[in-house]
């Protein structure tokens, strides 16, 4: 039985906190409850298991990346939406969010849950916000969902080979990758790719 109080809600806030700065892998209560001035009993009596608790704190995370998105002003044009969503999913609170989103997807491909349920749950929620935000910055809402695909593989694998080569020729690569993306982005909201 899931306790929904004030309490737990700190604690999941201050959970995410704690495995944003640590990873998953790895994560064990008695250090987290420690680092959060608790016990692991303490943890366990406000969350079911250690399974509620992770899946809690991924879902605190997540609602952290979405609430970016959605505070995004609509952008001039699809060009532009592109560029501000690179840089607002490239903040530095934003990409601790994506990187434990990557640790959990990693395990539930594995089939580890409660990592495949929340990471399922939490991709519909992403792209709805990123096709908003497109919509909302002049794409058709009918060419969205397209978009979003090519714009959210494309945004996972710079995040993903950004960390591997951090020299500035790297970076400007990417820089250079996403204004492509912008425009590939572009020609489908005007239905011309």
């Amino acid at each position: 039985m899931t306790r929904r109080t004030a309490r737990r809600e700190e604690l999941a806030e201050a959970a995410t906190d704690y495995v944003l700065e640590h990873g998953l892998v790895g994560l064990s209560l008695r250090p987290m409850a420690a680092a959060l001035g608790t016990s692991d009993r303490m943890l366990l009596y406000h969350f079911d298991d250690k399974d509620d608790l992770v899946a809690t704190l991924l879902r605190t995370s997540n609602d952290r990346s979405v609430a970016g998105i959605r505070a995004l002003p609509p952008s001039a044009d699809v060009p532009a939406a592109v560029q501000s969503l690179w840089a607002t999913v490239t903040s530095p609170e934003q990409d601790r969010c994506q990187r434990l989103y990557v640790e959990a997807a990693a395990l539930g491909l594995l089939g580890s849950e409660p990592y495949a349920t929340v990471v399922r749950e939490a991709n519909a929620v992403w792209v709805q916000a990123l096709a908003d935000h497109l919509v909302a910055s002049g794409m058709p809402a009918d060419r969205a969902a397209r978009a979003v695909v090519l714009l959210d593989a494309a945004f996972m694998g710079f995040q993903l080979d950004l960390p591997l080569d951090t020299g500035t020729t790297a970076r400007a690569a990417v820089q250079l990758a996403v204004a492509d993306l912008a425009r590939a982005v572009a020609a489908i909201a005007q239905g011309s790719a």
